[in-house]
């Protein structure tokens, strides 16, 4: 036979077109038409070279994260890999907005007031606090006297003006709490006298760590009889924050803000912090600021809670934030006037916005409105691109209502709990959304198949109905047309005020859903010390008791030398001449077994029965 030549395997060799110098953006997802092109190569050469890795691919087919960065490696091309749609969002940032970090002429830098954090755990007086500052009564209008909305207030004190951010203090709005210190220069850091150092304090005082800010710590409820200030500063020393008094760095104020002690002492404190921070910005030129909150209000559309950081904000100028662009129409401060302009540090509410933007989003003023209709446009089609990647992931399981998922769990099935999940504001939204997220279970899994602020409409009956979804409303309501499609369609709608009640009810009916666990528990040994041939029944074993108790009916392991032979239950069990139901330990017995013949004396006969386990 004619011994063949050996095959040559032909290595790739790259065109020689030079490779861009600077960064590339690459959308994931991108087929190999989109990809060469950009990397100045065709969209064969990308085929060529995946072909010889082993990878079948064809020119129009979407290409993993690395297909694309194993072929940019080769041609030693740097990119970076973006969301679908975000290229073209990076693109309209860098033509129309240019650098970000951009120094600022110091010449034309101004004094401008402080914003204030006001952190801590829930129920330690941090609304009362400001409602004492401001002479407002916020506290009133929290359900449960909570606060669940981040709230900017401006207060002006000896011609002072500062800027307080509430955040709320219940754990589900750690993200809420962590929006509110990117953007503060000071911390207070409210701890009651009587409760001291909690969990979401020591979580507060992360977040202005991390954010770099200055902690003031207001010591509240020193009017209680079971005040002691001393130990709430033991235990802040303990985390790093020693008090001047004990010759550390950290200013601690006492003050009681239901009787309002104290407030004086710590305003003024705020206001030396701030003249020693040197804090300035450039109230010219194009408005830059951050969306603390924003809702759908029924009477004025989309609004907007913002704190500018930088320029002016005048009514009247185009703007986008995040997704939603518009021109602002009017302007609202914390006492609800209407003001024309909003200079740096100052907290507004703006109107026109196209759709409620996402809390945290960076708000900027364009050179005209057609400007931010394309960055928000495009930010938009970013946004339903991933939506849509990860509503086509959660798809591939079936969602149930909450009354069809016994019936799934039963037949061993993974159920899903779908819902739709409206909320009064993006923030609250966000939190109900991440602490249903943490009661998932294997067997339990949490699908949102809509999420929005705004309240329950016929299209989110009609969404729910048709996939077998739950309707959670979160300070918000249906209203009577809703109401009346959703019980034509059968599908339920719970609303709620306070995020407590929320997760517990949710979780209790998760709990409920959840397949029941069970243990095995040993009830009793006995060995087998003689066998007894009975016509017509057959072995019956001789045994004695050795611990616990003998019940018929039990289930049993048959032991041999350690080893399990088999499994069943006792048929018969007798005391003598007598059945009995049950022998003690001591006791001797004669023990019948369903099936099973092939007894032997030392043989161990095991008994157990199986007890749930409460979920949780």
């Amino acid at each position: 036979m004619e011994e063949l030549e050996p095959i040559q395997v032909a290595t790739y060799v790259p065109s020689n077109a030079p490779v861009p110098d600077n960064e590339v953006i690459v959308e994931r997802g991108s087929t190999p038409q989109q990809l060469g092109p950009k990397l100045n190569r065709s969209a064969g050469d990308v085929v060529r070279f995946l072909l010889l890795q082993g990878e079948m691919v064809t020119a129009t087919q979407a290409l993993t994260d690395d297909m694309i960065e194993l072929f940019a490696a080769e041609i030693g091309a740097r990119i970076r890999l973006v969301d679908p749609g975000e290229e073209q969002e990076a693109a309209l940032r860098a033509r129309y907005f240019g650098d970000d970090e951009e120094e600022e002429d110091e010449g034309d830098l101004r004094p401008r007031p402080p914003v204030v954090t006001v952190m801590g755990h829930v129920d330690h007086g941090k609304t009362l606090l400001l409602d004492r500052i401001r002479s407002a009564n916020v506290v009133a209008g929290e359900a449960g006297g909570i606060t669940q909305h981040i709230g900017a207030y401006q207060t002006d004190w000896n011609g002072h003006l500062l800027t307080f951010i509430d955040t709320p203090g219940h754990e589900a709005f750690t993200a809420m709490r962590a929006r509110g210190a990117s953007l503060t220069d000071i911390v207070v850091l409210v701890v009651a006298a009587d409760d001291g150092v909690m969990p979401q304090t020591v979580e507060a005082i992360n977040h202005a760590r991390a954010a770099d800010a200055p902690i003031v710590v207001a010591i509240n409820k020193i009017d209680r009889e079971d005040a002691d200030p001393n130990r709430v500063m033991q235990q802040l020393s303990e985390h790093g924050l020693v008090p001047e008094a004990w010759g550390g760095d950290t200013i601690t104020v006492e003050i009681s803000a239901l009787q309002s002690l104290g407030i004086d002492d710590l305003l003024e404190q705020l206001v030396v912090l701030a003249e020693v921070l040197e804090l300035r910005a450039n109230p010219e030129g194009e408005a830059r600021g951050v969306v603390l909150e924003a809702n759908l209000d029924v009477g004025r559309g989309p609004v907007a809670t913002v704190i500018v950081e930088r320029g002016t904000l005048r009514v009247g100028d185009p703007i986008v934030a995040g997704p939603a662009w518009g021109r602002v129409k009017a302007m609202i401060n914390d006492r609800g006037d209407q003001v024309k302009e909003a200079p740096p540090s100052t907290p507004v509410q703006v109107l026109g916005l196209s759709e409620p933007p996402i809390a945290g989003d960076e708000l900027r003023v364009t050179n005209d409105l057609s400007i931010a209709r394309n960055v928000g446009e495009a930010r938009e089609q970013r946004l339903r691109f991933a939506s849509f990647a990860q509503s086509s992931a959660s798809s591939a399981a079936p969602g149930a209502r909450l009354e069809d998922l016994f019936e799934q769990i039963s037949r061993g099935e993974s159920a899903t709990l779908n819902l739709v999940l409206k909320a009064d504001v993006q923030g609250s939204l966000e939190a109900v959304t991440e602490s249903l997220r943490k009661l998932e279970r294997d067997e339990v899994k949490i699908a949102f198949v809509h999420r929005a602020v705004g309240g329950i409409t016929e299209s989110d009956v009609d969404l729910a109905a048709a996939s077998g979804a739950t309707i959670i409303g979160f300070n918000v309501r249906p209203d009577r047309r809703g109401r009346e499609l959703a019980e034509a369609r059968s599908v339920e709608i719970r609303t709620y005020e306070i995020i407590y009640k929320l997760i517990e009810d949710i979780q209790a009916a998760m709990v409920g859903m959840l397949a029941p666990e069970f243990e095995e528990v040993v009830t009793g040994d006995a060995e087998v010390r003689a066998v007894f041939r009975v016509p017509r029944v057959g072995a019956v074993a001789g045994c004695y008791v050795r611990n616990g108790v003998i019940t018929r009916g039990s289930k049993v392991r048959f032991l041999r030398e350690g080893t399990v032979i088999w499994k069943g239950a006792i048929s018969s069990l007798r005391r003598f001449k007598d059945d009995v139901r049950e022998v003690q330990s001591g006791f001797e017995c004669g023990i019948g077994l369903t099936d099973f013949q092939d007894l032997k004396e030392g043989d161990v006969i095991e008994t157990y029965e199986e007890r749930e386990i409460p979920r949780t």
